[in-house]
């Protein structure tokens, strides 16, 4: 396959194509800053998959996309961004793929998988709320890279697949804080960072979002909590009186359960 990595930022292009050299499927790769010099490659190439960052100068990736694919109408589009909120009208493209930065070489083996069409099949997680919250795919811990983001997951867990809106979010992770804007801002990133340690682990359709509303899908994932609401048995004996014991908002679900045993 012959690529092309477009992005105006020198050090965030450099890691992208380095991301895509490490492809096996990928014969070629070509990188540019300008989105014009990019745009006359492929009017002049066969180009099979383009990646494309979203929020450049000049024309931008969005009405690059368009022009590449007027010019090359086989040309799969991936796109590029540390901004979420691109999502909807990326995909409203057509989008191939999307991709949040830092884009990392197993992201990009995922979306060229994804365009050969092989779509592997998706790791059931499992979620640990009793004692101290975790998560684990195959036996592994996840790793997050903020103590946050996973804090975040956590609150999502606790809901039981409710949604929340921002501000909840922000009340629960930041309690009577007064950098309300700050934090706002903030919660993005974590979601954003949330969807990035999950997509690692091809789990990313359990993070959902409805509007400016976030919740998990229960069906996507095993959890301790779950299954004791449900009468498990084998989940009843684990419960030893002590739930996600890093979070304070834990508080009021731990006194349920608590009272639930009686």
């Amino acid at each position: 396959m012959i690529a092309i990595a477009v992005d105006d930022e020198i050090l965030m292009l450099g890691a992208l194509v380095s991301a895509i050299k490490a492809s096996a499927d990928i014969a070629d790769v070509y990188q540019f800053s300008d989105c014009d010099e990019a745009l006359n490659f492929v009017r002049g190439n066969s180009v099979d998959i383009a990646f494309l960052d979203i929020n450049m100068r000049g024309m931008g990736g969005l009405t690059l996309a368009e022009k590449i694919i007027d010019a090359c109408p086989d040309c799969k589009i991936v796109f590029c961004t540390g901004y979420e909120e691109y999502a909807i009208p990326a995909f409203k493209l057509h989008a191939s793929g999307y991709l949040l930065k830092p884009v990392s070489a197993k992201d990009v083996q995922v979306e060229i998988d994804n365009i050969k069409g092989i779509r592997k099949k998706e790791k059931l997680l499992t979620v640990k709320c009793f004692g101290n919250f975790e998560v684990f795919c195959d036996g592994v811990p996840l790793q997050f890279g903020r103590r946050k983001a996973k804090e975040l997951l956590a609150y999502l867990v606790n809901k039981k697949g409710a949604t929340c809106n921002i501000n909840e979010l922000c009340e629960a992770l930041w309690e009577n804080s007064e950098k309300i804007e700050a934090n706002k801002v903030y919660i993005r990133t974590l979601i954003a960072e949330l969807n990035r340690v999950l997509a690692r682990y091809d789990s990313a359709n359990i993070l959902i979002r409805k509007k400016q509303n976030y919740g998990v899908d229960r069906t996507k994932f095993e959890c301790d909590f779950y299954k004791y609401l449900n009468n498990d048995i084998e989940a009843i004996n684990l419960y030893m009186g002590e739930y996600m014991n890093q979070y304070s908002w834990a508080e009021l679900t731990h006194a349920y359960l608590e009272q639930k045993k009686l």
